[in-house]
């Protein structure tokens, strides 16, 4: 059974950061691409940024490029997200899948951003 947990969200003031994780079982973390996701309140589901299975390329959405780092530990079965400089608009709860976001989707971790 496949379960992504994410955990590391919390409130933090514009300009702070904070680091996501999402621990992955019950799939073969190594061979996907993965990618973090977003989901502000009344608005589709959005996809952030995104690594390949070896992590020799990322990918982000424009509005975060700069600011935003996906990493990822195939030995410990996690993705990460180091997010600096927070702004507002990146409220949202963020979720972790595979790239194709082919997974079951878990509960997601809540980022609030005080300005």
């Amino acid at each position: 059974q496949v379960q992504l947990v994410e955990s590391g969200g919390g409130l933090v003031q514009a300009g702070g950061s904070l680091r996501l994780s999402c621990a992955t079982s019950g799939l073969t973390f190594s061979s996907y691409p993965m990618g973090w996701f977003r989901q502000a309140p009344g608005k589709e589901r959005e996809f952030v940024a995104g690594i390949r299975w070896s992590g020799s390329s990322t990918y982000y959405e424009d509005s975060v490029k700069g600011r935003f780092t996906i990493s990822r530990d195939n030995a410990k079965n996690t993705v990460y997200l180091q997010m600096n400089s927070l702004k507002p608009e990146d409220t949202a709860v963020y979720y972790c899948n595979t790239q194709r976001g082919t997974m079951p989707w878990g509960q997601g971790t809540q980022v609030t951003v005080s300005s």
